[in-house]
């Protein structure tokens, strides 16, 4: 699994550049999919029978995961649009809208966790859920990095 997340933190150190065109996002955001897809086959172990199944069911996963990302990069669109002359009042909004993301992601790892142990074994499912929050954790500490602290007087 190490060398499709050394993939996936590479290429998503463009996408973490607030400021990039959608185009770039765009790209950037299919290389991550390939690379999350190709991490998450090399830890899980399914038979023959379970392969069908289980990348259908991922792909779902993958468009509602597509649409709560779009939150993710409004946010920080929003952030950067906002950055210099940022209110009270935005950085509430931002935050909410932060905290909003969060809760969705959650739901949605809940929801693919349970879909998944209707077709592989528990065990597994966890294997799929650990290299989602993986994969999560390295983007998330790239962004950290990108995205500068709030100046605040």
């Amino acid at each position: 699994m190490k060398k499709p997340l050394l993939l996936i933190v590479l290429l998503f150190i463009g996408l973490a550049s607030y400021s990039q065109s959608n185009d770039y996002i765009e790209m950037s955001r299919e290389v991550i999919k390939v690379g999350t897809k190709d991490a998450i086959g090399s830890v899980l172990n399914l038979t023959d029978a379970q392969k069908t199944a289980f990348w259908e069911m991922y792909s779902e996963y993958e468009a509602e995961n597509y649409k709560v990302q779009n939150k993710r990069i409004a946010i920080i669109k929003d952030f950067a649009d906002n950055f210099e002359n940022l209110t009270d009042e935005k950085a509430s909004t931002l935050v909410a809208q932060s905290f909003g993301y969060k809760e969705d992601v959650l739901k949605l790892k809940k929801k693919y966790y349970k879909k998944a142990t209707k077709i592989i074994p528990a065990t597994e499912a966890a294997k799929f859920i650990q290299a989602l929050n993986k994969i999560d954790d390295l983007i998330n500490a790239e962004l950290a990095l990108e995205i500068p602290m709030l100046k605040t007087d």
